[in-house]
């Protein structure tokens, strides 16, 4: 059975986590390929809400098998807390499986390890706007060829050249960005033992896991952190992510080939979102912006941030669908758009009196655009409880979207008509059930 891949068409917290856990009800494993702990994935069941930043989201599946992909860079001591809080709310130790089960957490050789000198450095940064967890100076070890990886661990505790260079050079490179803390050997040699010490069982050869699997016929989920315009590549540059975010790294970094994946699916927010900083063409800093942070609880699972709010952005999708070839794409809190009396799509753009169907690649002139709009009506606002009962009721009897109010409806079908990608599905609420299924 081939591989899925689901991943963010925007700038990040579309809801990844949430229809990946979806989905994860029928897969065997469940792999993130890139990122860090920069990521913040929420996942609602119940009365239940799970913050995941480095654990895939089909945690919440007993039989599912997760992943940390080669193509990540671990925070050891973040994951260690995550693994408690899950602990503590479930009472299972991915960490100390009971027999005849094996773990289901693994952690791939070949991945980084994200030291406690790397958020410090990137505790430096003020212009991208970074979430400051070290994920940037974590892959600039990797591409250096100076960084740790997790195969790695025990032959760099023991060499005690290897451990006074390294600190050296990260002492030097602390202060040369203003940083007066230092970075002993010993110091380093105690987290690297720790770090072995607690992890050195789930470290795994997990491309060859995941290989095995698809040729014996089990699915799959690669699930992406961040978004395709978060892309180092091919995102809004500077003000990007440290890896690249789209379908063309989910195999390379899960350690599989790329015909092993037959099925991508974009997630996008039925509105627009931005964390930090960087050019934002189609921001709303009026009473509808606020109407959309305050509705749609946008503050990040990591940081906390407030998000930047804005209208739903085609040309920015009509990007990242190039980069990933969507078969099909997700909608996620359209209910927050419900109260507005009037909804806007922006279809194009204008720089210095020409029209652009497509997103310029310089952040200068990305921040000089004026956004071209569509105009549609509104609908009324329904309780998360509403929103909840209709989608569990248009589940059930197969109506599809011809549940949703019909202005909500006619908005879903000019998406559809202007991004020619088929609508899978439709979130109407945090909820895992609360998501309006397209009718067969």
């Amino acid at each position: 059975m081939p591989a899925t891949v689901v991943l963010g068409a925007q700038w990040g917290d579309e809801g990844k986590g949430k229809l990946v856990d979806q989905l994860a009800a029928e897969a065997a494993w469940v792999a993130r390929f890139q990122g860090g702990n920069n990521a913040g994935h929420t996942i609602v069941v119940g009365d239940r809400v799970l913050k995941l930043h480095q654990l895939p989201s089909g945690i919440s599946y007993p039989d599912c098998q997760l992943v940390l992909g080669s193509g990540m860079v671990v925070d050891p001591w973040v994951l260690d807390e995550e693994l408690r809080n899950w602990d503590d709310l479930t009472g299972e130790d991915l960490l100390s499986p009971l027999p005849p089960k094996e773990h289901r957490l693994w952690i791939s050789e070949r991945a980084h390890v994200n030291l406690p000198f790397h958020r410090m450095y990137d505790g430096a940064d003020s212009l991208i706007g970074t979430t400051g967890r070290g994920i940037g100076p974590a892959y600039r070890d990797k591409i250096e060829r100076v960084g740790v990886r997790f195969c790695e661990l025990e032959e760099r505790i023991a060499d005690a050249t290897w451990l006074e260079q390294s600190a050296a050079r990260m002492t030097a490179q602390l202060s040369a960005c203003g940083v007066k803390s230092k970075i002993s050997a010993s110091a380093l040699k105690e987290s690297l033992e720790w770090v072995h010490s607690r992890f050195a069982d789930v470290i795994a050869p997990t491309g060859l896991m995941l290989d095995l699997a698809l040729r014996q016929g089990e699915q799959v989920l690669l699930e992406g952190a961040q978004g395709a315009l978060l892309d180092i590549d091919q995102g809004t540059y500077p003000f990007v992510t440290s890896s690249v975010t789209c379908r063309a790294n989910a195999s390379h970094g899960a350690g599989i080939h790329p015909g092993q994946i037959k099925r991508t699916i974009g997630v996008v927010k039925a509105y627009t979102t931005r964390v930090g900083n960087g050019p934002f063409p189609s921001e709303l800093k009026d009473a509808v912006g606020a109407h959309m942070g305050e509705k749609g609880h946008e503050f990040g699972t990591t940081t906390g941030r407030p998000r930047r709010c804005g209208w739903l952005d085609i040309p920015l999708l009509r990007h990242s669908h190039r980069l990933n070839g969507f078969d099909e794409i997700v909608i996620t809190k359209l209910d927050v758009l419900g109260g507005l009396d009037e909804l806007q799509i922006v279809v194009g753009y204008e720089l210095d009196g020409r029209q652009l169907r497509e997103l310029p690649a310089s952040a200068a002139e990305q921040a000089k655009l004026t956004c071209v709009s569509e105009k549609l009506p509104g609908f009324p606002a329904r309780s998360a409880d509403e929103w909840l009962e209709l989608a569990r009721s248009a589940n059930a009897e197969g109506a599809g979207f011809n549940a949703l109010p019909e202005a909500a409806r006619k908005y879903l079908q000019h998406i559809e008509a202007l991004l020619e990608i088929p609508i899978q599905s439709v979130g109407v609420g945090p909820d895992r059930e609360a998501t309006v299924m397209r009718a067969a």
